[in-house]
């Protein structure tokens, strides 16, 4: 007999294989005392080393096939097991109540937790996987246990698993992976995110799936709905056979679209490009049919580094996006730092909620030098091609001033030393703040352009973390709130004569495109894998028909509502 589990889709796409649990072995310890502390100690670094050696591994498999996300979570844990201080403290354990090494690194870990849950840290409670993975691979090193290795499949198979690590991901083997299945996690999880680079069809969120799957079960992935179907009828087989080959017919036709120019059925053009966040992103942006780059992560440069990169090393990083996407817009943003990312080189202070706190243009702006540096490599590399520049987290106009006003002094003093610097470069801001969306109206005669940073917009208007799985059902993309919001700043740049683009998670959702091209946003920033399908559904759409969805979306009470109103309007994203 079949079962149902619905989940939420992460990634698209319908996988038919068998399961492969990805469920870890017992490392639970007791509470025990040894006579030979050195030889405890020993053992402690020999696991610690052991760990280091293996996350290094991990972590050139993530730098290739994953990103920075990938990279930024694997070098916290690297960071973990080399931290001396960590070390020490078990070590002091041993030494003054002789507890056996493995008891020594539960009481630290545990002692972490701890901190992280009694200072409601968003940034620490975002890498609690991160020290959870950490603690199970030192663990499985002290009890000689061999930890499941997403590598070592040799058939094609479905991966369940309780959650999924950047560290899982970087060793999964793509031949034979087809299709991830978890327990927990939502759409707008780091592992949601990053799943999107693979191309393969997600479900997260299941709540059941590591007890109610067994390895070997049939599986049907279907992450376009977010379902998983355990042993399947004939009928569901065929019925999601038939599902599989439209959406290999599909992908198909979007290749086609790959060297045209974005535009909706009645004539609109609008610019689909990628987030990126590593150099080796600028292939696959392109192979995506990428049609630019609406946001540099530049973040990269500065992770897992003792001190701040130089003016050159960013000037030559900067200079191959821009010279690598022939002409097309490269929308920088300025180093964006606090709330979930945190540099070593750089103490920031413990916030009781960082992501409110000390973070992005704050920091910029209290630290001009590193942010003077930072322009001035930009400015360096605009003239290989066509940048722009935006400021992430502007909260009020003062500080769109103070940060524009750093860019044109760093640019007049490179023209004055002879050094080329391109004239057209475009300067705006990310739009994350409730209050300078409201205040549009005043920002936009200043700006050259908005991009709306959808993901923290959002949990600042609804005053909900969206990482926190209590509240994250109100992370809602198509709630009215969020859409008077988005079109009243629309609005206020159109009359200013400047564009609006997105780069949240909402640009890449196929149920909000019919409302936000219809509004009127001219560009769409997403993960690679998310760009020809989104260009394929605009070159479906009439936004002179839509209008009356728009006045309709926009006086409605509820997102659930919103959507029943996008596939009345929209019959092709009624997949059922």
């Amino acid at each position: 007999m079949s079962l149902l589990l619905d989940g939420l889709a992460a990634s698209s796409g319908i996988a038919i294989a068998p399961a492969y649990l990805l469920v870890g072995p017992d490392l639970s310890i007791k509470k025990q005392h040894i006579a030979d502390k050195n030889h405890e100690v020993a053992r402690l670094r020999d696991s610690f080393a052991l760990t280091t050696k293996e996350l290094q591994a991990i972590r050139q498999r993530a730098h290739q096939d994953l990103g920075h996300q990938a990279v930024a979570v694997v070098d916290a844990q690297l960071a973990m097991v080399n931290d001396p201080v960590l070390l020490t403290t078990i070590e002091r354990l041993i030494d003054k109540h002789s507890y056996t090494a493995e008891w020594g690194v539960k009481l630290a870990t545990d002692n972490y937790l701890a901190l992280f849950e009694r200072n409601n840290d968003d940034y620490l409670n975002s890498r609690i996987l991160a020290v959870r993975d950490v603690y199970k691979r030192v663990i499985s090193h002290l009890l000689g246990v061999k930890l499941p290795d997403p590598g070592a499949l040799d058939h094609r198979a479905i991966l369940v698993a309780p959650n999924i690590t950047p560290t899982d991901m970087a060793q999964l083997d793509r031949r034979y992976v087809v299709g991830l299945v978890t327990d927990s996690g939502g759409r707008t999880s780091h592992f949601s995110i990053m799943s999107k680079t693979l191309a393969l069809p997600v479900v997260v969120g299941t709540n059941t799936a590591t007890k109610k799957i067994k390895t070997g079960d049939l599986l049907i992935v279907d992450g376009i709905h977010g379902k998983v179907i355990v042993n399947p009828t004939e009928q569901q087989l065929e019925h999601y056979r038939l599902l599989a080959g439209e959406f290999a017919r599909e992908q198909q036709a979007w290749g086609a679209l790959r060297d045209q120019h974005t535009a909706s059925q009645d004539g609109r053009k609008y610019e689909v490009a990628a987030n990126v966040g590593a150099l080796s992103d600028i292939a696959i942006a392109r192979d995506h049919g990428a049609e630019g780059i609406g946001l540099l992560r530049t973040e990269f440069l500065y992770m897992n580094q003792t001190e701040l990169p130089s003016e050159e090393k960013q000037f030559n990083a900067y200079r191959q996006f821009v010279s690598g996407m022939d002409q097309q817009r490269v929308v920088a943003r300025t180093l964006d730092i606090g709330g979930d990312k945190r540099l070593g080189m750089l103490k920031l202070p413990r916030e009781e909620n960082p992501y409110l706190g000390f973070r992005a243009i704050r920091i910029g702006l209290a630290e001009p030098t590193i942010l003077r540096l930072q322009l001035r490599a930009l400015l360096r590399a605009s003239a290989y091609g066509r940048l722009a520049i935006m400021f992430p987290m502007i909260a009020t106009p003062e500080e769109f001033t103070q940060a524009r006003e750093m860019l044109d002094d760093e640019k007049r003093k490179l023209s004055r030393a002879g050094v080329a610097v391109a004239d057209n470069i475009e300067v705006g801001m990310m739009l994350e703040v409730p209050s300078a969306a409201v205040m549009a109206d005043v920002f936009a005669p200043d700006v050259d352009f908005f991009s709306i940073g959808s993901n923290d917009l959002i949990q600042y208007l609804f005053a909900a973390d969206r990482g926190n799985s209590r509240v994250s059902y109100l992370y809602q993309e198509l709630h009215p709130a969020v859409l008077r919001l988005v079109k009243r700043v629309i609005d206020a740049a159109h009359a200013e004569g400047k564009w609006v683009g997105m780069c949240g998670e909402m640009a890449g959702n196929p149920l909000a495109t019919p409302l936000l091209t219809a509004m009127g946003l001219d560009e769409f920033s997403m993960n690679s894998s998310q760009i020809l399908p989104i260009r394929s559904l605009i070159s479906h759409l009439n936004n002179r028909q839509l209008q009356p969805l728009v006045h309709r979306a926009l006086a409605a009470h509820s997102a659930r509502e919103v959507e029943m109103l996008v596939k009345e309007y929209v019959p092709m994203l009624r997949k059922d």
